[in-house]
């Protein structure tokens, strides 16, 4: 090969291998691959959150305050960056606090680095920007206006105040997290149901409503309210008339479970619902959600409603209609054999009452969707206690519970949408490995680098 041969080759070479650099950036600028190796893929936006963001047609924009080349910056641009590759109108805006003190007044900010949201004019500000943080504040701004969850008191009920066991203060405190107000109602104290009433919860009442309350409840109810009533087999159900409107029946016993040893429960009577049946409200839930002493319930019809289960045991359950504190249960020709449903959901049509007034009827034109129908939704459920303090943390029990009451409160897009915290976000070292941990690295270490140091030193003199 000549001289000039060679210089061609080289040449050539050269080409190809700047050519298959340029190549690699090109690809590199235009696809991008990442491997999240974090616990609960905390790097990666989840599902879920592509789910709400899917779910807010509109722009959102972040405000972060942080100073020019400040540290935070980039951390936060990081966190937020997520969310922008899933959601193309997404606007980030960094304000510097020294450059805009009106705006630090106007947005209420407390802290270099906080992010303020919003949504359709609507603020918030978060006090941080991790993916639980984001998304739940996201979740918060998608709905417009107020919507109460209203619990009915004063008849032995779950309290949504107080550490209690068998109280609902932190379900309470999870619905206020998606945004929903949370009140109670004493119709003793205030014989009306608020007019802004999304949802009514009627948590296992332990004695009897008064006539006049149930009346109350029933007007509620025939004018197209959604409710969700809790009972709990160690009480009677009660509200009959409300019962015989839906069309349903409680059915008094313990549901007894027989394949409680194979599942684990502890307890013939604690039903652990692995699947089911097809239902707007668990569509999409894949936990299992854990139900200590349950009740069954039946549809027996009524015009207008359509029901569709919820919660059911297999074949081989029954409710056991006598007493299960000995521990010894068997199918009895007075028990009720399996299948049995433990939860239930109704809807029917509901089509709003003609206007009594000339300014009412106004006031419905004004509105375009005032007089339009809209679906009325109900929810029963055989057993108060997977809601409670003690109960709520099980396995999926608290996203079924929310699942309900924001299916009721038609927010269907809302639906299994539940950030996990991820669990290695903190290091829990014990005292003795601390101990331990000190001593290597502020006295060991050291002495034995001084050690051998002048060891080093003396050899070196000898020689």
């Amino acid at each position: 090969m000549t001289k000039k041969q060679t210089l061609i080759q080289q040449l050539v070479n050269g080409v190809l291998v700047l050519a298959v650099i340029g190549l690699l950036g090109f690809l590199s600028v235009r696809y991008k691959s990442e491997l999240d190796w974090t616990a609960n893929k905390r790097n990666t936006l989840t599902a879920a959150s592509v789910q709400q963001l899917g779910a807010m047609p509109d722009p959102i924009t972040f405000y972060v305050f942080a100073p020019s080349g400040a540290e935070s910056r980039r951390a936060v641009e990081e966190d937020l960056g997520k969310y922008k590759r899933a959601k193309a109108d997404i606007d980030i805006q960094f304000v510097d606090p020294s450059a805009s003190p009106q705006k630090v007044r106007e947005f209420n900010i407390n802290f270099i680095g906080e992010v303020v949201v919003e949504y359709q004019g609507r603020r918030e500000n978060l006090q941080a920007t991790t993916e639980q943080a984001i998304t739940t504040a996201l979740q918060r701004l998608a709905y417009s206006g107020e919507q109460y969850v209203v619990f009915l008191e004063g008849h032995g009920e779950r309290a949504t105040r107080g550490e209690m066991p068998d109280g609902y203060a932190r379900f309470a405190q999870a619905l206020k997290d998606k945004g929903l107000k949370v009140q109670g109602l004493n119709l003793v104290k205030t014989p009306s149901i608020p007019d802004n009433t999304s949802v009514l919860v009627i948590a296992s009442p332990s004695s009897k409503l008064f006539d006049g309350e149930v009346e109350l409840i029933r007007n509620y109810v025939k004018n197209g309210g959604n409710l969700l009533w809790l009972a709990d087999p160690d009480f009677p159900a009660g509200i009959d008339a409300l019962a015989r409107d839906l069309g349903v029946e409680w059915q008094n016993g313990y549901a007894i479970l027989p394949e409680y040893q194979i599942l684990g429960t502890g307890h013939p009577g604690f039903f652990a619902a692995v699947g089911y049946p097809p239902n707007p409200v668990t569509q999409g839930l894949s936990m299992v959600t854990l139900f200590p002493l349950a009740r069954s319930i039946r549809s027996v019809g009524a015009e207008g409603w359509t029901a569709q289960p919820l919660l059911q045991t297999s074949d081989a359950a029954w409710l056991e209609t006598g007493n299960i504190e000995s521990g010894r249960v068997a199918l009895d020709p007075t028990d009720i054999p399996g299948p049995l449903t433990i939860g239930l959901t109704l809807t029917r049509q509901h089509a709003p009452p003609k206007p009594d007034t000339p300014a009412d009827a106004e006031a419905a034109a004004a509105d375009r969707d005032s007089g339009k129908p809209r679906t009325q939704r109900v929810v029963l459920v055989g057993d108060a206690d997977f809601l409670s303090d003690a109960y709520v943390g099980e396995l999926g029990n608290q996203q079924l519970g929310l699942n309900i009451i924001q299916w009721l409160a038609s927010r269907d897009a809302q639906l299994n949408i539940d950030i996990k915290k991820a669990p290695d976000t903190t290091l829990y070292v014990p005292g003795w490995a601390f101990m331990t941990i000190a001593g290597v690295f502020v006295l060991l270490l050291p002495l034995g680098l001084l050690g051998y140091g002048v060891v080093r030193w003396v050899v070196r003199r000898r020689r």
